[in-house]
Formats: C-alpha cells, structure tokens, sequence
C-alpha cells in the first residue's frame, strides 16, 4: 500500500453503504437507484463512545466497530461493501497542473515527484492518490489534477474498523469531498445551477469546516475549531447533566426552564459569529467569489433559527442542506429517525452515491 498510489477515490459498483464516523456518532446510509432520483435503502445513527474518535482520528477502533455494527443491524442492511471517509484535518489536499497531454502512467510518476513538496512525513507512512478534476480553468493545454494524502494510520485504522464490522471497505473519500459530491442532491433539490459557487458549513461536533463549491468542484476548505458540542458541554455545566442527558434538543425533548433565553441564544449568537469570521478568511482567500447561495450542514445545523441568524447576520440566502429532501424512502425506514438527522447524513450521503460514480 505504502509502494504505490492508494486508490483513495476510486468508485465501487452499487450498493454501498456510506459509513461517516464521527466524534459523537457513526451515519449510516444506504442507496438505490429510483428512476432519476434514488431512495433510501438502508438508514442508521448510532452513538460512539466518549473518546473513541478524537480529533477526526479513531483511537478506539473496536469501539467504533461496536457502534457500527450495532448500526447496521439496526438499519436492517443488507449490502456488505462500504465507503469511508478520512476527516479534514488528517488530510493533506493540492491543486496541481500538468500538462494534458500525459498518460496516466506519466501522471502518477509525476505525482509521487510533486507529492514531495507538499507532504511533511516521511513517503513510506503516507496514502497518497490523485483525482483528475478535468482542464484547468486557467489553461486548457493542463489538466487540473487534486492531490490527496494522509497518513496511512488513519486509512488503516477506517479499513480496521469496517473488517471488524463484517463489511468490504470499498472507496476511502476525503470528508470535505464527499459533502461536496451529497451537494449534487441539494442543487437538484433547490434549483441551484451547477455553475453557481455555494457554500456549505459542516458543523460538526467538535470541529467546523467551510467548504465552497464551483459547479462540482470543491475551490475552498478550511476547518475551524467550533462545533455543537460546545452546547452539550454548557448544558452539562449549567443544568448539572451528564453528557447523554445534555443532548435532550437532539431526542426532541422539552428543554429545561429558560434554556432558551440563557443557553441556546447565546450559543446560536456564537456559532453565527464564528461562521462571519470563516467566511472572512474565505472572502480573504486567493480562490474568492461570491457566493450565490450558503447553507449550514452536520449535525449542528439543525440548530433551532440558526440558518435563519446566520443569513440575517452575512446578508447571504442561508439555509439548513437536507440531501434527503427529494429521495423516497423504503418502507422499512424509520422516518421519525431520518428527519432527526437530515442535516448530518451530508457525508454519509456523499459517500454512499460514489457507488453509482
């Protein structure tokens, strides 16, 4: 694996099951093809352990592979191929030209030379592949090709946690990518053009990313430090609850007595002012253009008026993404279940439509 070029984006033939694992829980879906459109096979959330997954790294990976298999039994899937995704901040990306005209073979040669500039680990403990995006905006004589590696402790541990579950890793995305693939959905849905440039905020629970799409394309991503959690934790020292009872807004529960006013404004005021400043560093950035829609994803989004204040605050349309807005669903899905977590199955989405690539 550590020889030659790990095949980190190629596509799986259908089905597949998208598996996003996260800090707080793991997103399972399942998809098929529905005409134009696709419906929801197979749907699962289930919660992951306190210190399991630390930082987009897994670190207690049968723990993981619990929830998983919990998860999918749950779900009642049936497919045993999957595909993972690698968290932002364990991965390196690149934007790079070469000439058009090169052969594959030529390409991953050159690859492996460029890839030298930009990865700060030693060759022998990284996953490296590539993605040719296509011609280059500036220069139809170079294709535009992206570059992708992380070290391979963290694709090791994702292909770990599927074999302990009884699946068939088939594809390990980048994160940011898989949301960006998920927003083929989201356009189709809301009648957003496919040249228009969007952005998507991923909140998730620890950490946040601002990812802007070009058509299909993904021109920004940044990840900041912000994410809901910060609401359980205040929870947890305002009300003097444990971390299961503080997520009572995720189970639909009655809030506690001035919650609103005391808790979530705050947070909600907090949370818009971290996703102006994300924005800022993206109006600051080389690849800017403004932006025709925004929209807030990952658990977090489902934060009561959030899109609402956010748009308020930015002068921009916001509102919440749900890539299951538009797909059927089978009749042994819970929808109950599905419409708590329409916002957060961004990922899991993403990566269960790369077997239909």
């Amino acid at each position: 694996m550590n020889s030659t070029l790990s095949k980190l984006f190629r596509a799986a033939s259908p089905p597949l099951i998208g598996v996003d694992i996260g800090s707080s829980s793991v997103k399972l879906i399942q998809l098929a093809k529905a005409g134009s459109s696709y419906r929801v096979e197979g749907f699962a959330v289930e919660a992951v352990p306190d210190g399991a997954v630390s930082e987009g790294a897994i670190v207690e990976p049968e723990q993981v592979a619990d929830s998983v298999k919990r998860a999918l039994k749950r779900g009642g899937f049936k497919a045993k191929a999957c595909a993972m995704a690698v968290a932002g901040s364990a991965v390196i990306t690149k934007n790079i030209n070469l000439p058009a005209d090169m052969s594959e073979e030529d390409i991953e040669g050159q690859i492996e030379v460029e890839a030298g500039q930009y990865i700060p680990y030693p060759r022998d403990e990284v996953s490296l592949d590539f993605e040719v995006l296509g011609p280059s905006p500036r220069n139809a004589d170079l294709l535009e090709i992206l570059l992708a590696a992380s070290k391979t402790e963290h694709v090791d541990a994702r292909r770990l946690v599927a074999e302990l579950a009884g699946l068939n890793i088939k594809v390990i995305d980048v994160e940011s990518y898989a949301i960006a693939n998920a927003f083929s959905l989201v356009r189709k849905g809301g009648g957003i053009d496919d040249t228009d440039t969007i952005g998507a905020l991923n909140i998730g629970s620890t950490a946040s990313t601002m990812i802007v799409l070009r058509g299909d394309r993904v021109i920004y991503n940044r990840e900041h430090s912000f994410g809901g959690n910060q609401l359980v934790e205040e929870c947890m020292r305002r009300y003097g609850m444990d971390a299961e009872q503080a997520q009572f807004l995720q189970r639909g529960e009655e809030p506690p007595a001035g919650f609103e006013d005391e808790v979530l404004e705050p947070f909600r005021l907090n949370i818009v002012q971290q996703i102006s400043r994300a924005l800022q560093f993206y109006a600051s950035s080389s690849d800017y253009t403004s932006l025709s829609n925004l929209f807030v994803t990952g658990g977090g989004a489902a934060i009561p008026g959030l899109a609402e204040a956010v748009g308020n605050e930015v002068g921009i349309s916001c509102e919440m993404a749900d890539p299951l807005k538009d797909l059927r669903l089978s009749p042994k899905i819970n929808v109950r279940a599905v419409d708590k977590s329409r916002p957060a199955m961004m990922t899991a989405c993403g990566l269960a439509l790369r077997g239909f690539d």
